[in-house]
Parts: C-alpha cells; sequence; structure tokens
C-alpha cells in the first residue's frame, strides 16, 4: 500500500500519522508526507521503519524545518527527503512560468489581478468597471494626506449605493496607498504594503457601506481623523468614468482631482476671488479650472484652483496675506 497525505496541519491534524496508525497498516506500506510537518509522528515513524512495518517514506516537511543534520530519518536508507521542495519538479515549473507570464500579461491588458496572495484578485471584467473608482478612492486618499495636520489615528472609509455591490477591498487599499505616500516621503508606499504600513503605524481602518443612495448613485466619503482633528472628503464618478471630488468638510463643489490644485479657504467678502487671480496671473501661474464651496452660516468659502505648474512656495506666502485668507495649500494629484 502506498499512503498520502493531504490535510493541513491543525491541532486536530498534529500526531494524526503515529504509532496507533501504523499499527493498522499492511507490512511493507510506503508513507508519503508533502503536507506538513508534524502531521506524522517523526519518532514513531522512525520506529516503524526499523521493525520493517514501514517499507519506505517520501518525506518533504518535517516537524522541525530544517531539520538537525544528523537526524536519524535523514540518513535512513529506505527514506527519500527533499528540502520542502517537492512540488519543484521541471514540469511544475515550467507550468507555474507560463501562468505567471499569462497573468501579467492579463493584468497589463485587462488589469486583471489573479492569484495574488497580498493584493485582492480582480476580474478583467471588474476591473473595467472599478478603474474610475480605483483612480477616484487614490486621489482621495492623497487629497487627505496632503492636506492632513497631526498624527493619523484612524480612517473611515464609507461606501454607498451601487459601489457597494462590488469588492470593496481594492478601493480601500487605494485610498491607504493615496493617504500614506504623501506623508512617508522616506518610504516607498505602494498597492500591496500600504494596509500593513497603516497597521505599523497604529492607523485605524473602518470599512463602512450603506446600499441606500441619496444624492449620488454611488459615493466614497473618506474620514481622517488625527491628533489635530477631523476631515471629511467625498467623491463620486460623473458618467461612470469622470472621477470628482464632491465634499470637502461642510463645504459641497465639483471638482476635478487632476493635477496641481491650490486649495484655498477664505472669508466670503468680495474681491477675494480676483485678487488671488491678479496675484497668481502677477507671478505667471495659470488658473485651468476652478471649483467653490459656501458655507453661508459662516460666511465662508473654499475653491480649488488647478493651475497648470508648481507653485512657488513666495507666491503660497503671498496668497497667504491677502485680505480675508485663511489659509492656502498646494497638493499634487
Amino acid at each position: 500500500d502506498y499512503i498520502t497525505i493531504h490535510v493541513p496541519l491543525t491541532d486536530k491534524t498534529r500526531n494524526l500519522i503515529n504509532k496507533d496508525s501504523f499499527a493498522k497498516m499492511k507490512k511493507g506500506v510506503f508513507l508519503i508526507n508533502c503536507a506538513r510537518g508534524g502531521i506524522v509522528n517523526e519518532a514513531d515513524l522512525l520506529a516503524a521503519l526499523e521493525e520493517g512495518k514501514v517499507g519506505g517514506a517520501g518525506l518533504d516537511v518535517f516537524e522541525k524545518e530544517p531539520p538537525p543534520a544528523d537526524y536519524a530519518l535523514i540518513k535512513h536508507p529506505r527514506v527519500v527527503c527533499t528540502p520542502h521542495l517537492g512540488a519543484s519538479t521541471d514540469e511544475a515549473q515550467l507550468n507555474v512560468a507560463i501562468e505567471v507570464a499569462e497573468q501579467i500579461v492579463n493584468y497589463f491588458a485587462t488589469g486583471e489581478v489573479k492569484n495574488a496572495v497580498n493584493f485582492p484578485s480582480i476580474s478583467g471584467e471588474l476591473a473595467k468597471i472599478l478603474k474610475p473608482y480605483l483612480l477616484l478612492t487614490e486621489k482621495m486618499g492623497l487629497l487627505q494626506g496632503q492636506l492632513a495636520e497631526g498624527t493619523p489615528q484612524q480612517i473611515t472609509i464609507e461606501y454607498t449605493g451601487e459601489i457597494t455591490k462590488y469588492p470593496l477591498a481594492p478601493m480601500t487599499v487605494c485610498v491607504l496607498k493615496g493617504l500614506l505616500q504623501p506623508m512617508l516621503e522616506d518610504v516607498s508606499v505602494n498597492y500591496v504594503n500600504s494596509p500593513v504600513i497603516a497597521k505599523e503605524r497604529g492607523i485605524k481602518v473602518v470599512e463602512a457601506k450603506t446600499q441606500e443612495a441619496l444624492d449620488f448613485a454611488s459615493l466614497v466619503t473618506v474620514t481622517l481623523e488625527t491628533s489635530a482633528g477631523k476631515r471629511i472628503v467625498s467623491g463620486t464618478t460623473f458618467g461612470k468614468t469622470h472621477p470628482r471630488i464632491v465634499r470637502i468638510d461642510d463645504f459641497y463643489l465639483e471638482a476635478v482631482p487632476a493635477g496641481t490644485i491650490l486649495v484655498v479657504r477664505n472669508q466670503d467678502r468680495p474681491g477675494v476671488i480676483g485678487n488671488i487671480g491678479t496675484l497668481l496671473g502677477k507671478n505667471k501661474v495659470n488658473i485651468s479650472r476652478m471649483q467653490l464651496g459656501l458655507l453661508r452660516e459662516t460666511g465662508e468659502a473654499l475653491a480649488l484652483y488647478n493651475v497648470d505648474e508648481h507653485v512657488p512656495e513666495e507666491v503660497v506666502k503671498e496668497l497667504k496675506a491677502l485680505p480675508n485668507i485663511i489659509s492656502v495649500k498646494e497638493v499634487k494629484l
């Protein structure tokens, strides 16, 4: 008889094959364990080999890896051992190489992510649907990361409406990557390590979803809580393909999250926008787009000015010095 093992190592399967098991087997049985070390009691296996009960064994895994150099099972004449590489045959390596190549081609061709150990799987069809939302959520994270003050403590990502029908994990990963990237200039932040970095830095990540949509068919709201306070950013897509920022804190607007943007908060007074435009024009900074949100209760406004290029620090200082300006921040999306 030949007995092969195909179970994981758990409390119930530890020492599953032991002296009692060997006693029930036919004399001369061959045992093959390519599953996990610890499933076979190795002391009992050695005794069964010495008694002749077991005719031979093939072991790819051991209780302790690597096993000691003078380990009796390794030296036994009727035991064939491999160093936890039993699956690495020529045929297997060829098949794996072909499969990996196909997966890489599919990723670049359609956005499909398949069998990744550290990123959610996404089919080609799903990637096409999620693409604008993946772009949107990363931009929202970037905006939060560049506007943030203080130490991040918790980030809550709330998904509302039609978007809740799809896997949310890829979008959450995009938010985290965008958030952490501007905060950690000395660390390479990517889609794979961003959840790990967030956990290591003690940032609590909360996901929530609500199927009932109010103002938008789909809406993503990212709330960042830091040691200095809380900021809310909401976004959606127009026409299913065009990302838009539609809320920053209590200001509602419709901004394109792309390129270099000046985020300006000011008192709602006559001449403020004209002063900003004049100052930027004097310094040869072109405004390509502008979106304004107004909070009448406090008499404040928040505007996003898309500009064609980086605004020099001295120009930002001049903007901050203008009458009725509360804050100015340059962000890059």
